[in-house]
Order: structure tokens, then sequence, then C-alpha cells
């Protein structure tokens, strides 16, 4: 039994060690191989890469305080023209969408069923005159015979009654006629005030009724125009200050994209009343509108100047950053580090804002390329603002 032990150790032996050599010999190989693979490529040790960054100075300069709203251009006036009289549309006499002028005449109206009304009316005041002037006649008459006592007192008094009757029948007639006249002069429709016409909503040969809730044509006052829009309750003391002291401030409208002015103006006057859903106030601008630029129901946005800053030290907005202890920015020194400084913020715009702390004038901010900088890291300069 043992000799058989014996015999198997010994055939096992040579396997082990063909086993071995075999596993050391690639080892070597793949060694070897790693060896001859290029160095990746890198910054050499201990030495670390600038970050690019763009960055702007901070400078003293007057900064205007503007406060944004959404606006919606709104007609100083609108009136629908109607007829205050029926009858027969003869003759329409505007353009559509023209300017007009204040009593210029728009259409016309069959004038003949007023003027025939007219004719009567004078015709009655007439016949009525000429009682009126007998009857006056006959009291002159009534009142001499009386002095001579050759009639009784009763038959001066029915004259003098019967004076006061036509008196009174005459003061009747001339009201007719007035009457008639204004019906007559109805079927002139003028325009009530000054500003564009619409699209014509009757055509020429149409019967017209007194007061057709569709009317004949609408107008709208453009030249002035206002704007409304609103502010955030927060923003009316900034609004109320000024106009207090009797300052006029400057309203500018612009386009949908808020990217082209389109207008000019000035306040004229705030709502008198919070709308408590929004938590906003209405206030109204007057625009000139000389070259019809602001159209009625037109959508603005509106940037409205409420102060001045004289001598503020201002850095572009996009240098400001948030972090645990509050606001700071990113400060490039002479030996070209970044350096993180605390500041206090005051007033600011869309595009710049105000440094009460903090920074001085001439230092360099960082506006681009702070998500990788770091304290004292290094930093290349690439481009400068403003």
């Amino acid at each position: 039994m043992s000799e058989r032990k014996e015999a198997r150790s010994t055939f096992r032996s040579p396997l082990i060690w063909l086993m071995i050599a075999l596993i050391l010999a690639g080892l070597g190989w793949w060694q070897l191989g790693d060896k001859q693979k290029p160095a990746p490529k890198g910054p050499p040790p201990g030495m670390n890469p600038s970050t690019p960054v763009r960055v702007d100075v901070a400078r003293l300069q007057d900064l205007d305080i503007y406060l944004r709203g959404l606006g919606t251009v709104t007609a100083l006036n609108t009136v629908v023209v109607r007829s205050r009289v029926q009858g027969e549309l003869l003759e329409i006499l505007f353009k559509e969408g023209e300017q007009v002028k204040e009593g210029a005449l728009l259409a016309l109206i069959d004038p003949r069923p007023y003027e025939v009304a007219l004719n009567q009316a004078l015709g009655t005041q007439q016949q009525n005159v000429s009682q009126y002037e007998n009857a006056k006649r006959d009291l002159q008459r009534y009142q001499t015979l009386r002095k001579q006592v050759a009639i009784a007192p009763q038959l001066l008094d029915t004259q003098a009654a019967l004076v006061k009757k036509f008196e009174g029948q005459i003061k009747s007639d001339q009201a007719t006629v007035d009457n008639a006249r204004l019906q007559l002069s109805y079927t002139r429709i003028t325009a009530p005030i000054s500003g564009k016409l619409g699209l014509r909503r009757v055509d020429a040969g149409n019967l017209v009724n007194a007061n057709d809730p569709l009317g004949l044509v609408v107008i709208t006052e453009t030249q002035p125009i206002s704007v409304v829009f609103t502010l955030p309750e927060n923003d009316l003391p900034a609004v109320r200050q000024p106009m207090r002291a009797g300052e006029k401030l400057d309203v500018d409208a612009y386009d949908r994209a808020d990217a082209v002015r389109l207008a000019q103006g000035t306040l004229m006057s705030i709502d008198n009343q919070i709308d408590i859903t929004t938590g906003t106030v209405k206030l109204k601008a007057e625009f000139k509108n000389d070259d019809d630029a602001l159209f009625p129901n037109q959508f603005v946005n509106v940037r409205m100047k409420v102060r001045t800053i004289k001598g503020a030290l201002t850095i572009p907005a996009g240098g400001i950053q948030q972090g645990n202890r509050g606001a700071f920015v990113y400060v490039v020194g002479p030996e070209g580090t970044a350096t993180v400084r605390l500041v206090k913020v005051g007033d600011r715009t869309a595009e710049s804002l105000v440094i009460l702390e903090g920074i001085k004038e001439g230092e360099r901010v960082v506006l681009e390329g702070t998500d990788r900088l770091r304290e004292g890291a290094k930093v290349r300069v690439i481009e400068s603002g403003r």
C-alpha cells in the first residue's frame, strides 16, 4: 500500500512544477506589455491648470432703477357711432381705418321726413303768433274802454287771460320747431371725438334705426393713447414717493418680446386699491403715439424709471453668487488667482446691481466660469465684459 502512494506522489510532482512555470511566464509577458503602452498625457505632478474665466471690473456710475410690468394698450376714448333717428342711410362719407377730427361728417340719412316735420311745426307756430298778436291788440282796446267805464271788468280779464294763453302756446310751438330742427340735424352723422375709424358695420341704402346697438362704426382715440399695466404691491412705495413730490415718471413700452421699444410716455395715475387675488396694483401711463406704434388691446412690456442712483458701485448681475454665508463674488487678484469675497447687495436692474460692501472700484469680478473655481484657484482671463 505504501509503495502505491509513493508512486502516485512521484507522478504528480512534475505536473505541479509545470503549471507554476506557465503561470510565471504569463505574468512576465503581461508586465512587459504594460511597459510598452504610451504614458497618459497630463500636467506634471504638483501643477494645477488655470481655469478660463470671463471677468468685468466694478465701476462707479449713475444707475437708473426701473420697475417692470405687463400692460395692455387702451384707447383713451372709444365711441360707437349710432344714428339718433330712423331713416334710409343715403351715403357713407368716411374711409375705414382713417383718422378723423371731431365734428367731421361721416354719413347722411334721408332728411325729407324731418324737413316736412319742421315745416309743419313752423306753420303751426306762425298761426299761433298771428292769433297772439290779434289778442294783444284786442286787449289794448279793452283797456282803453275800461278806463272809459264802457265795458265790464270781467271782459277785460278774459281778454288778458287769452293773451297769456297764446304766449304759452307760442313757447310750446317754438319748442316743437326746435325739436324738429334738432331731429333734422341728426340726419347728418358727425364724429363725436377725434380718433381712428374702424370697419363700417352698415352699408348705404339700408334702413337704420335710432340708437341701434350695432352702430355705424367705432371710433377709438389713439393719439394720445394709454397703457394699463400692473406692478407688485411691494413696488408701490417706490412709485408713490416721487409722484407725491410732483415728479413725472418716464414709462417705456416694449414689444411682446421685450426687445424693441415702441413708445415713450409718462405715468398718469395709480388705481385706488390693490387686487387682493393677485397682490398687484394697476397703473395708467399716457403716450403721444404720433407714429401709431401702439394699437388698442395690444400686449406690451412696460419699464418705468422710478429713480437714479448717483455714483453707485456696480457690477453685472451675472457676477453674483449665493452660498451658505450669503451673497459672494469671485475676485481675480493681480497674481491671477480667484478669491471669494462676501458682498452686500443693494438695488438691482436686469443687467446690473449695486454693491454696498465687499469690493472696491476697479477690482475684477468673475462673470463666467465660476462653477469650476475654488478659493485660490489659478485663472486665465479670456474676455472682459462691458
